[in-house]
């Protein structure tokens, strides 16, 4: 067969996975010999495939007048396709065996941002390449918000500060603490005193974040008398630089925000480190966890919480 001459063929195409595999084997090894070695397979069976494609495509797709068979432009164009075809077939049967090994198609993780999203970000890598084919949905609700969706079974695990009342549907495990310091922005009236003690927090406005319902936990970490209810941490940070309020923000925020830029952290006369939040991971004990969540809730729970200046 010459290069030019479309084969054809008045039958309908009729494409296979075997014709695709010897195609692409023969273009990445360069013969069709070397392309039956690599297969398994007898060079007439090869052979046969690609010439078979090349006939229900009605293309030629290798120039066979060489000692070596070489891609046409038409082949070098449906290379491309044949192995995308080829690799969603691999995608396919691993999404297969997952699920006959009792591996769930989905899950669903919700994580409040106090948890540091560059911890979250190792943890997801490595479940990424432990489950390929999980499909996964991440939500940021904050605070008990967290844990309604994770009672509501909307969600299949939760990332969250640890609630003072948990449901006791809920299982959890402590993960540790994230260190909130408090921030103000550089003119602030605190941020020209040496010492800010408890009296002087309650004068400004504090900027603190809010859950979608009212509830006794969101009001934990309330001092001032004048709140501003942000859905935020880094809005938070944005509107503490514009001098609209002060604020008790998770470290990582603070450190990885660009509106962060110039902030300062009075030292508090009432507590000599910054405020501590704690953190668990919870799900729901009546609602039964497949391999990918038991195996990332396992994860969490072993993965030390990083602290400022990597201590």
């Amino acid at each position: 067969m010459r290069e030019g001459r479309k084969p054809t063929r008045t039958h309908t195409m009729s494409l296979s996975l075997e014709q695709l595999q010897a195609f692409a084997a023969a273009a990445e090894t360069g013969s069709f010999s070397a392309a039956a070695r690599q297969l398994g397979k007898a060079q007439s069976v090869v052979s046969a495939a690609v010439a078979n494609l090349e006939i229900d495509l009605g293309n030629a797709l290798f120039d066979r007048t060489a000692r070596y068979p070489v891609l046409t432009p038409a082949g070098e164009r449906l290379l491309v396709e044949a192995r995308v075809i080829l690799e969603r077939c691999e995608h396919f049967r691993g999404v297969a065996k997952s699920l006959g090994e009792g591996v769930e198609s989905r899950l669903t993780l919700a994580v409040d941002e106090l948890y540091p999203e560059e911890t979250l970000g190792v943890l997801l890598d490595e479940f990424s390449q432990r489950f390929p084919s999980v499909e996964l949905e991440l939500l940021f609700p904050l605070m008990e918000d967290v844990s309604r969706l994770v009672l509501s079974q909307c969600a299949d695990l939760g990332i969250m500060w640890r609630q003072e009342i948990l449901p006791p549907e809920l299982g959890f495990h402590a993960l540790g603490w994230v260190p909130m310091p408090i921030i103000c922005a550089p003119d602030h009236p605190l941020a020209a005193q040496p010492r800010v003690d408890f009296e002087e927090l309650k004068r400004y406005r504090q900027l603190m974040v809010a859950t979608r319902s009212d509830s006794e936990e969101k009001k934990r970490l309330r001092v001032a008398a004048e709140v501003w209810w942000v859905e935020s941490q880094w809005v938070i940070v944005e509107l503490v630089k514009r001098k609209l309020g002060w604020a008790f923000v998770p470290w990582h925020v603070a450190a990885n925000s660009p509106a962060a830029a110039g902030l300062v952290s009075p030292q508090l006369t009432f507590q000599d480190q910054d405020w501590p939040v704690a953190m668990e991971i919870v799900w729901h004990k009546q609602r039964p966890l497949g391999k990918a969540a038991t195996w990332l809730r396992e994860r969490v729970s072993q993965q030390p919480l990083p602290m400022p200046g990597g201590r």
